[in-house]
């Protein structure tokens, strides 16, 4: 049986491709820097902090997994900007401890790491939907440490490790922190339904474009990237978009829409980034056309469950 470690397993997105692994019939075993209190039955729960390296050679030497999703990660752009040594330590050190330990331990293992679209950067100024071979001008600490992970990740693939990078962009869905822009949104939309919050929304940039997924979609990429294990030659690197620009605005009054509620909107300076880009949108050519992967779940049936999810965990706040 593929036997896949799952690294990040905790967060947003692990929890997610979690659900996917195992309905694909997968044995999995996850990896997190504290123990899951709701771990699933017949799923083996590693604690793990991949910044130790001996820690990450005897976990791979002790599970010698035949896949692994490299998930963990630190990704929010504002914490990366108040921490950078923890993010460089994390994404970049971190990423090169589960490498060394690959190669050492489980040199058979195909690993899919997941980098992210904001290491094109700059070259979104371009205003065009980038591809692959589109140059990576990372503008913030985060995307600068995800590049600098994918370099490590191309050294080892040279020395004979089996995997791929993928960039996916903004992907969003129940269970994602309200950190992040959609679901900061949800939130309040939520607390405002409740009577917790005055009918007003607190926002950032809403002219900005962006490339936004279901959750759900990005994590079936992943799970399509896995099968590139059986030994054909292939790309090394994939974006995971949907070739679509949605005006932050847009979403918004979409969300607006699905709410009951008379809400009115205002700036907050202090959501504005640093380096807010004004189009980030990501040519998704290669991903449909090596495996077949496109989108399949509409960007109004994402908010709609983003908001249902929103409204029975502000009831616990």
């Amino acid at each position: 049986m593929k036997h896949v470690l799952l690294t990040g397993a905790n967060g947003f997105v692990g929890k997610v491709l979690l659900d996917q692994l195992l309905a694909a019939g997968y044995r999995v075993s996850c990896a997190c820097t504290t123990p899951n209190p709701s771990s699933r039955a017949g799923v083996e729960q590693a604690v793990l902090d991949i910044r130790d390296p001996s820690a990450c050679a005897a976990t791979l030497e002790r599970l010698k997994p035949t896949h692994i999703i490299h998930l963990a990660a630190i990704s929010h752009v504002p914490t990366s900007f108040r921490d950078p040594l923890l993010t460089w330590n994390t994404n970049v050190i971190g990423s090169l401890n589960l490498l060394e330990a690959i190669k050492q331990k489980a040199p058979d293992a195909f690993v899919v790491f997941a980098s992210s679209s904001e290491v094109y950067g700059e070259a979104f100024k371009a205003g065009v939907a980038l591809d692959e071979s589109s140059p990576c001008l990372p503008m913030n600490p985060y995307a600068a440490s995800k590049l600098a992970a994918e370099l490590a990740f191309e050294q080892y693939f040279k020395q004979g490790v089996k995997g791929v990078i993928a960039r996916p962009f903004n992907h969003i869905g129940s269970g994602q922190s309200p950190d992040f822009v959609t679901a900061s949104f949800a939130r309040q939309i939520a607390l405002i339904e409740s009577g917790k919050q005055a009918p007003v929304m607190q926002v950032g940039n809403l002219e900005a474009c962006r490339d936004f997924l279901d959750v759900r979609d990005v994590c079936a990429a992943y799970l399509q990237l896995l099968e590139l294990s059986d030994g054909a030659e292939h790309p090394r690197v994939f974006n995971i978009a949907s070739g679509q620009a949605r005006k932050i605005r847009d979403i918004l009054d979409e969300m607006i829409s699905q709410s009951p509620a008379a809400i009115s909107v205002e700036l907050d300076p202090q959501r504005l980034r640093p380096s807010d880009i004004p189009f980030a949108v990501g040519n998704c050519d290669r991903i449909r056309n090596v495996l077949g992967w496109q989108p399949s779940i509409s960007l109004k049936e994402t908010l709609a469950s983003l908001l249902a999810d929103w409204r029975v965990r502000v009831v616990a706040e």
